[in-house]
């Protein structure tokens, strides 16, 4: 296997191994350094690379309905016959995924929708601030832009069907706008048709190069000794005392902490900690314009496509939809296709010659809701993984929490309902 990697490193804190240099892994490792430990982060691909480098580019302090809301069953047959819709279920991975969607639906209840809101609420409350420090000493200023948002709603019978969870949202403090037809005008004028409503949101801001963002905290982390092994972590072995190594298809890490951080492929890993964890994935596809010929003020989500369209500093992003489907299945571009179609009704002179499309692998827990917290039965293990649509919105406030945890001081947020043996 070759030389072992030292693990008491340069500091007093020791050596921590972040698996994963994904947007919730860099900073993680990023908050640790800022706490005095060595940090090595291993990941098959550059950093921000993975999932990071394909989302929409929203973030926000408000918190979201979970994807699992009162209703949810009846769309399930709709997900199964219909692969190019919004929310789709592969029928070869069904069998695979049952055991997820019984979780998922028995998520659906007004009663665990409200605590997801309040629990959701509580640590999303603090992801913006979180990023600050990041922000500043990274140099990401220029890459953000406030913006806020805008969901439009083509049909009346899907504007209906929002006003429950719009009221929900008030009730929790999101600060969002109900607008009609000529406001949506007015907030974008790039957009055309017959609107049944909208939704503005002015609490969300857009990071215009997800991968530059991700690299720049790379850079930051390197000059602050950071290392970056670009390989394939295989298995965490514990060898008491809170340390563990790091098997690797390279040399093994020594360890003094290791976070999980892997996304998508997080769940072995925590398997191999003693934390057993429903976590699938739900696979988002996006289409990068480069040449759009028409400029968005503001992003904007089709409500009915499920898709942001965000300008970007490369083009303009269509992204989004849900594929639950295998980790290992290739990705099926034709998912693109009508995210294009209706785009190009939303917006008239929209040029998508030269679209490159792109998938990635959400993440995905059946409540919603992230893994924060130490792993059950390995001391010196900590996992962060499970963000699904929120890991840029929310990779800040998960690294600061990991690192108060490690420190032993008072998390910004209750870390309860975020913890792995909560399943």
């Amino acid at each position: 296997m070759g030389d072992t990697v030292n693990s008491q490193g340069t500091s007093g804190r020791g050596h921590a191994v972040v698996i994963g240099a994904g947007i919730v892994g860099l900073c993680c490792g990023t908050y640790l350094q800022r706490d005095g430990w060595q940090v090595t982060w291993i990941d098959p691909r550059g950093p921000g690379e993975g999932c990071s480098y394909g989302n929409a580019g929203q973030r926000s302090d408000s918190t979201f309905l979970p994807l699992a809301t009162p209703g949810i069953l009846k769309r399930v047959p709709g997900m199964l016959m219909d692969p190019m819709g919004p929310l789709t279920i592969r029928w070869a991975y069904l069998l695979n995924l049952a055991p997820w969607l019984l979780r998922f639906v028995a998520s659906a209840t007004p009663e665990k929708v409200e605590a997801f809101m309040r629990d959701f609420g509580a640590m999303i409350a603090h992801a913006r601030k979180c990023y600050e420090p990041i922000v500043a000493d990274a140099g990401l200023a220029d890459l953000i832009r406030p913006r806020g948002a805008l969901e439009v709603f083509e049909t009346k019978a899907a504007f209906d069907n929002i006003q429950t969870s719009v009221k929900m949202r008030q009730r929790h403090g999101v600060p969002l706008n109900v607008v009609g037809p000529e406001e949506i005008r007015q907030i974008e004028p790039a957009l055309s048709g017959n609107f049944a409503g909208g939704i503005h949101r002015t609490d969300m801001d857009t990071v215009i190069n997800p991968l530059k963002h991700s690299q720049r905290i790379a850079e930051l982390a390197a000059k602050r000794g950071g290392r970056f092994v670009r390989g394939e972590a295989r298995r965490i072995e514990a060898k008491g005392g809170g340390k563990s190594t790091v098997h690797t298809d390279g040399a093994p890490l020594d360890a003094d902490l290791v976070v999980v951080a892997a996304g998508a492929l997080s769940k072995k890993f925590a398997a191999q900690a003693g934390a057993r964890v429903p976590l699938d994935t739900e696979r988002g596809y996006h289409a990068m314009l480069p040449n759009p010929g028409v400029e968005l003020r503001i992003p904007v989500k089709s409500a009915e496509g499920g898709f942001y369209m965000t300008p970007m500093e490369l083009g303009l992003r269509i992204a989004g939809t849900d594929e639950l489907a295998s980790v290992h299945a290739p990705p099926d571009y034709r998912r693109v296709d009508p995210m294009i179609k209706r785009a190009k009704r939303l917006v008239p002179g929209l040029n998508t010659e030269g679209a490159v499309p792109w998938m990635g692998m959400r993440p995905s827990l059946p409540d919603s809701k992230p893994v924060v917290g130490p792993a059950p039965n390995t001391p010196g293990v900590m996992l962060a993984f499970g963000h699904d649509h929120y890991g840029l919105t929310l990779g800040a406030v998960t690294g600061k929490a990991i690192a108060d945890l490690v420190a032993g001081r008072k998390t910004d947020f209750d870390v309860t309902p975020f913890r792995a043996n909560r399943f």
